[in-house]
């Protein structure tokens, strides 16, 4: 990562991860919600997993727009 870039660039990649972090968080929220009456175990590591693209997603969100997002407990 030695390629130096603009911030249009940099944002543009932000917006991307964003976009990715939102998609996997929803894949993760499916997968636990679909696998709790099957195999609980299987959906206690998918919420652990949907948790931490949440967390991802509140931290690309205040990068994007600082200060618009209510913080929660």
């Amino acid at each position: 990562m030695t390629d130096v870039v603009d911030s249009d660039e940099l944002l543009r990649r932000i917006q991307r991860a964003r976009t990715c972090a939102r998609q996997e968080e929803q894949a993760w929220r499916t997968r636990s919600f679909g696998l709790r009456s099957s195999d609980p175990e299987g959906a206690q590591n998918a919420a652990v997993r949907m948790l931490a693209y949440e967390a991802v997603l509140r931290v690309l969100d205040e990068i994007l727009t600082p200060g618009s997002h209510p913080d929660e407990p």
